[in-house]
């Protein structure tokens, strides 16, 4: 089924694309948003001229596109007994609704460091929409953390989970510290402290805020956070957990979690590397056969996505880290460098690779990765990228400015809000696990491993009885693809099959969309209108509480 559908999109798309006007969006009218300034069929919005926008008033803006091209089919499709006008005051309101921020909490607390003085830590949480709940969203530790970025990852966490089908509102929290300046027991005393703040304030709950990893944190963070929670608020309750996601296997977490937004980010550009109408569109050839790319930053995202990049077929050629850059136009192994980077602490000097001096963005290439921190892609840098395909595996890297340059010059960019989206999903897995209380494919292991074994027992007594065993039992040899399926799905294998399946039939939503709206390579805003409509729905046929 998912074939057909696949291939019925991909003539539309190659329809859309042949047919769409070059680069940019024609938007004839601006939402209900004073950042623009509209002209007779094109909004260009604030954040497009600005070189360094807010972080949330970029993220608003790109709402605000996908806004302008979606109002007028809302209220063609919205039912009721009201009149047109009265249905489009009703889609305004909603799609105003639908921008701010709900709730941002600013907390400070003191700590004890290590040689006994005292220091004040600041930290933030924002909840963004509570259309479904819980709200979902990382936790990240890095001196860049302040009121605007929270609120601009919690709108992002809103929208990508809408685009891919997970029913959480978006939510972000971090800490203005940078961990590197810490040892582990004052990392651990932030962590179970700035936990409690959530928990006081109502900002943490398996039904309320649910907090991941993000940059700067990981595993251990979460199950530092999960024990905190179940040791004291959530003592009495059976789901106490579920409170966090990213947890390590032995505190409730699920296999696959660590390196999902990586294997999202691979599926992510699979979809379209393998569409010969996209493909095409930017002058190139589907398939990663024979191309080359680039990772910007080397952490867990990084790494995860260089990984499944080289497994099937592409070639990495250079990685940038905070400390340089390193090149080998002949190809980096990401186990090798994953292990030279934990050995000395850096990946400058790796064996066979040289420094790039450069600016590495710029480097010719099929496939530029960024997964970094936010704008790193601004006006002044899109015009010089070579990449033909941008993959945003960090959150906000593009600016509305270079977004716009990008598209001008037939990059394909895939939008940060569905291709990182494989942290989120996977997740979502992992919660429901918690609230289940049961691993995946507990249930189902031995009795699907039997059944495969009868089927083959049941295929080899037909054939005898058919021809005999003249010359002994007829021998039934199952295949290598069939061998290693046959004892069942493992958890491994259900949480990677329902992240694939979840991002390729996100990329049919959007590419579906990009046609339906004449769109052409500006993915960014057919993911937004996906998503928007989808929270629309969701408010439009709850209705508004004491409004």
């Amino acid at each position: 089924m998912l074939r057909v559908l696949a291939k019925n999109v991909s003539k539309e798309v190659a329809k859309g694309l042949g047919a769409a006007r070059p680069a940019t969006a024609k938007f004839c009218r601006s939402s209900s948003s004073s950042t623009g300034t509209e002209g007779e069929d094109h909004v260009t919005l604030r954040s497009e001229v600005e070189d360094d926008p807010n972080f949330f008033k970029m993220v608003e803006d790109y709402f605000d596109r996908g806004a302008a091209l979606a109002e007028d089919r809302l209220v063609e499709t919205m039912k009721g007994r009201m009149t047109p006008d009265e249905k489009r005051v009703k889609v305004q309101g909603i799609l105003k609704l639908m921008k701010p921020c709900n709730h941002v909490i600013s907390i400070n607390f003191p700590i004890m460091r290590d040689d006994g003085t005292y220091e004040m830590i600041q930290a933030y949480r924002a909840q963004h929409s509570q259309h479904r709940t819980p709200c979902k969203g990382g936790i990240r530790y890095s001196m860049d953390v302040d009121e605007s970025e929270v609120k601009a990852l919690a709108a992002l966490m809103t929208f990508k989970c809408a685009v891919v089908d997970v029913p959480f509102g978006g939510g972000k929290g971090g800490v203005k510290i940078n961990p590197r300046n810490y040892s582990d027991r004052e990392l651990e005393k932030i962590t179970r402290r700035f936990c409690i703040e959530l928990a006081k304030k109502g900002f943490i709950g398996p039904g309320i805020d649910v907090p991941a990893p993000d940059m700067g944190t990981s595993e251990r963070e979460m199950g530092w956070m999960a024990d905190t929670y179940g040791s004291t608020l959530g003592y009495q309750d059976i789901n106490a957990h579920a409170c966090i996601t990213g947890k390590p296997i032995t505190q409730g977490g699920i296999h696959g979690r660590t390196s999902a937004t990586g294997r999202g980010i691979y599926h992510g550009i699979e979809n379209f590397v393998n569409e010969a109408s996209y493909m095409s569109a930017i002058g190139t050839t589907p398939g990663f056969g024979d191309k080359t790319f680039v990772i910007q930053g080397f952490g867990n995202v990084g790494l995860h996505s260089m990984r499944y990049l080289h497994r099937f077929g592409a070639r990495c050629i250079g990685v940038m880290e905070w400390d340089g850059s390193i090149y080998n136009p002949n190809g980096i192994d990401p186990k090798e460098l994953e292990d030279y980077k934990l050995a000395n602490g850096t990946i400058m000097g790796f064996p066979g690779s040289e420094e790039y001096k450069e600016d590495m963005m710029l480097i010719e290439t099929d496939i530029l990765v960024p997964c970094a921190g936010e704008k790193a892609i601004t006006a002044k840098n899109a015009p010089h990228i070579k990449a033909k395909i941008i993959a945003e595996g960090a959150n906000g890297p593009t600016t509305p400015a270079a977004d716009k340059i990008l598209i001008d010059r037939n990059i394909l960019v895939i939008p940060d809000l569905f291709i990182n989206a494989g942290g989120v999903t996977v997740s979502y897995f992992e919660w429901l696990k918690n609230l289940n209380h049961v691993s995946y494919g507990r249930l189902t292991f031995k009795y699907e491993r039997d059944s495969n074994t009868f089927l083959l027992e049941s295929v080899q007594e037909s054939l005898e009885r058919k021809f005999g065993r003249h010359g002994g039992r007829i021998p039934i040899v199952p295949s290598e693809k069939f061998q290693a399926r046959i004892s069942g799905a493992t958890e491994k294998d259900i949480v990677n099959s329902g992240l694939a399946y979840t991002m390729e039939r996100s990329a049919r939503q959007i590419m579906r969309t990009a046609m339906k709206y004449n769109l052409g390579l500006d993915l960014r805003t057919a993911a937004y209108v996906n998503s928007l409509e989808k929270i629309f729905n969701t408010y439009n046929e709850a209705g508004l509480t004491f409004t």
